[in-house]
């Protein structure tokens, strides 16, 4: 399987689960700051932001402790990220080397849901962008048009993607540097700061805020740095990617944290709000297409990732490693659709659905990154049996019950510190309303899991390559040569 190259796109991409060999590798750092600042730099981030307000953050308390998060979680995600140009492999293909083959299949399962949900906010909004754009009132409307969108770019794959969050990037900056603009013209920002007394309870939750932001994108940022050359260094790939990811949001979500506390319609409204900031009807149609732009890049991420998601689940059950371009086509496809069936079912509540389901994803995949991070870089330390991957009789079996155990514990061990709208653990109702569940589940599952995993880990000599990708270019060594024989890839 190959991507055809004679088009400046590159054609419609035909890998999916399987390694990127080095002669398809191409591209430079540089395409991931601007694809995730491209995807940060957008409406959904700024509701982020204005949730803040929402849970009764003081603006400059706010800002500061969505900076926080950003870094924090921006961190993680840049890890993640770093993993791509020496792997060579989707994210949640290389999760199996600490779940399992088919243990994997947990996590992944609510990354599934994690895709159709930010899949479906974002459609809700630039449904409504869509609409006015053409006048129309039918929801309907613009949910096809913007699914429509989302599947062509998301079937063309990799290149189109990062093309449409260059694009993104450019739009986003001109867009809501007028925006900002508009704002401090018309308004008296400097009325938004002191309007409510300082807490360290919405600190701490809009900390969590942009931190559970950033880590949703732990699970798949790896898809889209593994084109990378791998002599791309880790640093590189890390600083590009955390830089894009952690500006872009902040910028946004210091907007959405103005627009809230100044007051107006923005929390009822929040695309018409956009709109009417703009001014004149042609500006704001404009404003409608930025709105649609940004999403545009952030949605195809959310079904490109899905699609590579189920199928990696999947695979781990019939043991297959490529899938036709029709199939691939049809999973996509699939997702989108159902994508925008959700959308039309969330369409009435938005912010309320949107709130809840942030702070839902943060629980169950904090956990996740604490175990793929420990293990890749402190006890694999960046050795992987990549055949063993897509073998379940292979280095790393069926399922890992340390891994396994170790996230299940991280996910359990935040219920007293969890403080959501469906429930509120007695620890933060002690702490007047703190949510510290993330940190504490951070810091337990590294603590258990590394010297379980040190002591259980069947780790190669050195990175192991499938047998074919040395004559493609891939490095390798000559142990790693001999090592990708079947025998010895069974567990010592």
């Amino acid at each position: 399987m190959h991507i055809e190259a004679d088009s400046p796109l590159g054609g419609v991409e035909t890998r999916t689960i399987d390694m990127v060999p080095e002669t398809e590798r191409h591209g430079s750092p540089r395409s991931q700051f601007t694809l995730w600042f491209g995807a940060n730099m957008q409406i959904t981030a700024v509701v982020d932001g204005a949730l803040a307000i929402v849970f009764g953050a003081e603006a400059l308390t706010a800002i500061i402790g969505l900076l926080i998060g950003n870094v924090i979680g921006g961190i993680v995600m840049a890890l993640h990220s770093a993993q791509g140009p020496r792997l060579g492999l989707p994210q949640m293909i290389s999760s199996r080397v600490q779940f399992g083959v088919r243990g994997a299949a947990l996590p992944l399962v609510l990354v599934i849901l994690m895709y159709l949900g930010f899949a479906a906010t974002g459609t809700v909004l630039s449904g409504q962008a869509i609409n006015r754009i053409f006048g129309v009132s039918s929801p309907e409307f613009g949910i096809l048009v913007f699914g429509s969108l989302t599947a062509f770019v998301a079937v063309v794959g990799y290149r189109l993607i990062h093309v449409v969050g260059r694009i993104a990037t450019v739009v986003g900056i001109l867009g809501f540097g007028y925006l900002a603009f508009q704002l401090f013209a018309h308004h008296d920002v400097a009325s938004a700061f002191g309007q409510k007394p300082f807490s360290v309870a919405t600190l701490l939750l809009t900390i969590a805020l942009s931190a559970g932001w950033q880590m949703t994108f732990a699970p798949y940022v790896a898809d889209y740095s593994r084109y990378l050359p791998t002599r791309t260094t880790i640093a590189s790939t890390f600083w590009t990617t955390f830089s894009g990811s952690v500006i872009g949001a902040q910028l946004a979500m210091t907007f959405g944290v103005l627009v809230a506390a100044l007051g107006g319609n923005f929390l009822k409204n929040q695309v018409g709000f956009m709109g009417d900031l703009a001014g004149g009807p042609v500006i704001a149609a404009l404003i409608y297409m930025v709105i649609v732009t940004g999403k545009l890049t952030v949605n195809c991420l959310n079904a490109y990732g899905g699609f590579m998601t189920i199928l990696t689940t999947v695979s781990g059950f019939n043991n297959k490693t490529q899938i036709s371009s029709r199939a691939r086509m049809l999973y996509i496809v699939g997702f989108v659709l159902v994508s925008m069936g959700v959308a039309l079912l969330a369409s009435a509540d938005f912010l309320n659905n949107f709130k809840n389901f942030v702070l839902l994803l943060l629980a169950v995949f904090v956990p996740w990154s604490a175990v793929n991070l420990v293990d890749y870089y402190l006890v694999s330390k960046e050795k992987v049996d990549i055949p063993a991957l897509y073998d379940c009789n292979g280095r790393y079996g069926a399922y890992n019950p340390v891994a396994l155990g170790c996230y299940v514990l991280g996910v359990v061990v935040q219920i007293p510190f969890l403080n959501q709208a469906m429930y509120k653990g007695p620890i933060a109702t002690m702490l007047g309303g703190a949510d510290l569940s993330w940190i504490v589940s951070l810091v337990v599952t590294c603590l258990v899991y590394y010297p379980l995993a040190k002591r259980t880990m069947k780790v190669p000599a050195t990175m192991i390559y499938p047998s074919d990708a040395a004559s493609q270019g891939a490095p390798t060594s000559r142990a790693a040569m001999h090592a990708v024989a079947p025998d010895a890839r069974q567990p010592a």
